[in-house]
């Protein structure tokens, strides 16, 4: 798990991991706004600080190559109860997707939301990241509903999936 000596590492990989996956499909300013105020490090400092918020990286050997955040009770985006575990951000970078390395990480998550013994695992999905929405309902998620994500000033529909334990 990280902890906040491991600060700049998160904001580099965030950034990196974020702009990577979505900067084709958005407009410069609204990638830069959302990145600007969600991996600023006076947020992410206010996120690692969060007790029912954890980050952890994804190393292969000695290379950082990606992350992921969960959220329990009150950290989660949408208002959930204490059977729900949220995987806020889950990135790797480019370089190692459709290498099996994702699904390892999950594995790690599952593992992770099976000792805080909660019931559901759930996340949001941009309804235009078909990768991703493959990715997880190949792996067990199903959706259950939709919110929306504010990129920039751009208003986008997000897919919550969800996975029984």
């Amino acid at each position: 798990m990280c902890n906040i000596k491991d600060l700049e590492k998160i904001v580099d990989i965030a950034r990196i991991t974020f702009d990577d996956t979505f900067r084709a499909s958005n407009t410069e300013e609204n990638m830069n706004a959302y990145m600007d105020s969600s991996f600023s490090k006076n947020k992410l400092t206010e996120e690692l600080k969060n007790e029912e918020s954890e980050f952890y990286f994804a190393y292969l050997n000695d290379s950082l190559i990606g992350y992921f955040k969960i959220n329990t009770g009150r950290a989660q985006t949408e208002d959930f109860d204490n059977s729900y575990l949220e995987l806020e951000r889950f990135y790797l970078l480019k370089e190692f997707k459709g290498q099996n390395f994702g699904k390892q990480i999950l594995e790690k998550v599952v593992n992770l939301a099976r000792g805080k013994n909660v019931k559901y695992i759930w996340l949001g999905v941009w309804e235009k990241n078909y990768r991703a929405l493959k990715f997880y309902g190949k792996n067990g998620f199903t959706k259950f509903g939709e919110h929306f994500f504010i990129m920039g000033r751009d208003k986008q529909v997000d897919h919550l999936m969800k996975l029984s334990l």
